[in-house]
């Protein structure tokens, strides 16, 4: 008996294991308590740690721009048609909207929550703990040039009808995929803990977990204002009560949460959007397709972190920069649920290259965005059934 019970205890342990959100928060709690005390010896191995890991990473954002952003489309293009680029369109403007809201409200109420931190003259203090050794892996090719690659290929791929190039790209954007969930993703939680208890060490974790606070306050009250904003445009458009049809979504959004994938919370997306008469040819083509290029809730919390890192960084937020930001950003968004953590991946390189963005700043940027990343994921999901009505009132209506 005693045996049973004790195998049965073993079984429910196993059971319990922590998501990366939940790695991620420990990873946060743990730097920045043991920071103030770390010997000089575990801040410089951790400092060598990131190091490496930060040139690793480096090397790697041009090859995963290429190889999500080709695929996804070539896809799109060669399923070429109205209602599909009716949906992109609506996809790509809806996350247009989300960006430039999260711009307009974070540019006026981050500069009054976040002063601009001393983290440049924290690291001076760390240059007393460096590195053991480092090692510079250069990147094959520029971001800029990767994006400008990965579009020719991508187009090129959707007008011609060899099948070599496409098998090509696929097994590539599998390569890369598989890089992530194994070689990044689970490092991460070491990565942000190293950064955190650097900066502890050097006297600035209470300045980033109090930000750190607000700016997850603020970006779900942006989430509840953005889905409020889809179903009023979709209730105007069709002409439809917008609360109820938030009300029927609301199965959606709180599954959403749970999952944290647009992709496994599909089937109650769809459920619940046909709950709000949406034809069902409409809803069974518009709530997968969605699923992959829709992202409001993403694009609102990487627009509203960056611009909270650049504060506390004091770098300048300037709307010629912000502008150009946003719309590659809707771009970029594209190919990024086919992977977990895929969003926030692929904008790593458009954040370096358009807002100068270094290890640190990306290494914060990580670890905000994964800590909410159920909101996102239902912000996203919820807003795919205002699309769906949106186009339905088209093409059923």
């Amino acid at each position: 008996m005693l045996e049973c019970k004790h195998r049965m205890k073993r079984k429910k342990w196993k059971k319990i294991r922590l998501g990366l959100i939940g790695r991620i928060i420990i990873a946060l709690i743990i730097g920045a308590g043991a920071g103030p005390c770390a010997p000089v010896w575990m801040v410089r191995t951790f400092n060598t740690f990131n190091g490496l890991f930060g040139q690793y990473l480096g090397f790697l954002i041009p090859l995963l721009i290429v190889g999500l952003v080709a695929p996804a489309i070539a896809d799109i293009g060669r399923r070429a048609g109205r209602m599909l680029l009716a949906t992109a369109l609506l996809a790509y403007a809806a996350t247009l909207v989300s960006g430039f809201a999260s711009y307009l409200t974070a540019a006026n109420i981050f500069p009054g929550l976040i002063a601009p931190s001393t983290s440049l003259q924290a690291l001076g203090k760390a240059a007393e703990a460096p590195a053991w050794f480092t090692i510079s892996v250069p990147p094959l090719m520029e971001v800029m040039t990767a994006l400008i690659f990965a579009f020719m290929l991508g187009l090129g791929m959707a007008y011609c009808r060899g099948e070599a190039m496409r098998k090509v790209c696929e097994d590539f954007r599998e390569i890369i995929a598989r890089t992530i969930g194994k070689a990044i993703i689970p490092l991460l939680p070491l990565y942000i803990f190293g950064i955190v208890l650097n900066m502890a060490w050097s006297g600035q974790a209470a300045n980033l977990l109090s930000v750190f606070l607000k700016i997850i306050g603020i970006i779900f009250l942006l989430h509840i204002g953005i889905l409020l904003l889809q179903y009023s445009i979709a209730g105007l458009i069709a002409r439809r009560n917008p609360l109820m049809l938030l009300w029927r979504m609301m199965p959606a959004y709180f599954t959403a949460l749970g999952t944290q994938s647009s992709a496994a919370t599909i089937p109650i997306t769809l459920q619940q959007t046909l709950s709000n008469k949406v034809h069902k040819d409409v809803a069974g083509f518009v709530i997968p397709l969605c699923a992959t290029i829709h992202l409001s809730g993403s694009t609102l919390k990487i627009v509203a972190c960056a611009i909270a890192i650049m504060l506390m960084q004091g770098i300048p937020v300037t709307p010629s920069v912000m502008v150009g930001f946003i719309f590659m950003l809707g771009v970029i968004m594209v190919a990024a649920p086919g992977v977990p953590g895929g969003a926030i991946m692929a904008s790593l390189g458009i954040l370096h290259s358009m807002l100068g963005f270094g290890d640190t700043e990306q290494a914060l940027m990580i670890a905000l965005y994964i800590t909410m990343d159920n909101f996102g994921t239902a912000c996203n999901v919820t807003g795919d059934g205002a699309l769906a009505v949106i186009i339905n009132r088209f093409y059923k209506g």
